[in-house]
């Protein structure tokens, strides 16, 4: 008898001190620098001291693949004509991002770099754009006009340039994401650049994600327009109310259409996409911007593991409109 006692109490007082445990589990969060913007962590448990330097080196490791504004960068050079194998990261990244111009019909396409460029929204600032610059520039634009051969990508034009910017930070977020849960800590969330990925839960609740409010300029305070349960899922958001420029009194987005080589000029202020994985959300975000309510609304019905959320201007005014499946 005493001896079942004695292993009845050590049973009790494991699950108790599990039970404390749970109790004191904590969030952690720690900040930094990501792709010239930001990223903010927050995990539940003890603290591991190690755990940001070695974030810190999975995002340097990215720079150095996919950053156009490091010249020594894998894809930079590739840009510059060398004939460089592809990275697994570059190789995963790329098959998302074909996966996602094929469903949107081209509206996302890593070949736009030179008409953002040329619209100056890269490290040179325009006065203005001219057409005939435009339909030049057009002639080695078109996601079609790459492809992938044994790990090197092959280009129909030399001239033609890859941009990934509008998904490395999603994909930066899926990647730190399953890091941190590899160290241990399932219960996470990681915002890279506003690219956020959400895993279990804060405490037992789901984690608590907002949409911000459109401002009338770049510099506008951050407010959030909409906040959200979400466990489990990634998030995506693309505006054209902080990355544009003015040119002759007219507001030019940043976001440009593949197709007409123009900046994409609408009501559409912002899309927020959930979806699986970070760097999907990401990329569809932007392409989004650019096909417009009705044919994304189109699209995730038909796709029903993405959901979406859009904010536009009606007379002067914030409307919203979401998918049913969107929290």
């Amino acid at each position: 008898m005493k001896r079942i006692f004695f292993k009845t109490y050590i049973i009790i007082f494991a699950l108790l001190l599990l039970i404390s445990s749970c109790k004191n589990e904590q969030p952690i969060n720690f900040q930094g620098s990501a792709f010239g913007s930001y990223y903010s962590i927050t995990y539940m448990g003890q603290e591991d001291p190690k755990l940001q330097q070695q974030v810190d080196s999975i995002i340097a490791d990215l720079t150095h693949q996919f950053s156009l504004f490091d010249t020594t960068s894998i894809i930079s050079r590739i840009n510059r004509g060398e004939n460089l194998p592809l990275t697994a990261d570059m190789l995963n990244v790329y098959n998302i991002s074909k996966r996602v111009s094929d469903l949107t019909n081209g509206a996302y396409d890593i070949t736009v770099g030179p008409l953002v460029d040329l619209w100056g929204f890269g490290k040179d600032k325009r006065a203005k754009v001219e057409k005939w610059e435009i339909d030049s520039v057009m002639k080695f634009v078109g996601y079609t006009k790459i492809k992938v051969e044994n790990n090197y990508f092959v280009k129909s034009d030399p001239r033609i340039q890859i941009n990934f910017n509008a998904i490395t930070d999603g994909y930066a977020s899926d990647k730190v994401a399953r890091f941190i849960v590899a160290q241990g800590y399932s219960n996470c969330i990681v915002d890279i650049g506003g690219e956020v990925v959400a895993l279990g839960t804060k405490g037992g609740k789901q984690w608590q994600v907002g949409i911000q409010t459109p401002t009338n300029d770049a510099d506008g305070a951050i407010d959030a327009q909409y906040v959200y349960p979400m466990k489990n899922r990634a998030v995506s958001t693309s505006g054209n109310y902080r990355k544009y420029v003015e040119k002759e009194g007219q507001r030019y987005s940043h976001i440009i259409n593949p197709k007409t080589g123009q900046p994409e000029h609408s009501s559409l202020l912002s899309v927020s996409v959930i979806a699986e994985d970070c760097a999907s959300a990401d990329a569809y975000s932007t392409a989004f911007m650019v096909f417009g309510m009705e044919k994304t609304m189109e699209l995730v019905q038909k796709n029903p593991k993405m959901a979406v959320y859009f904010i536009y201007n009606k007379n002067g005014k914030f409307e919203v409109k979401k998918s049913p499946n969107f929290p």
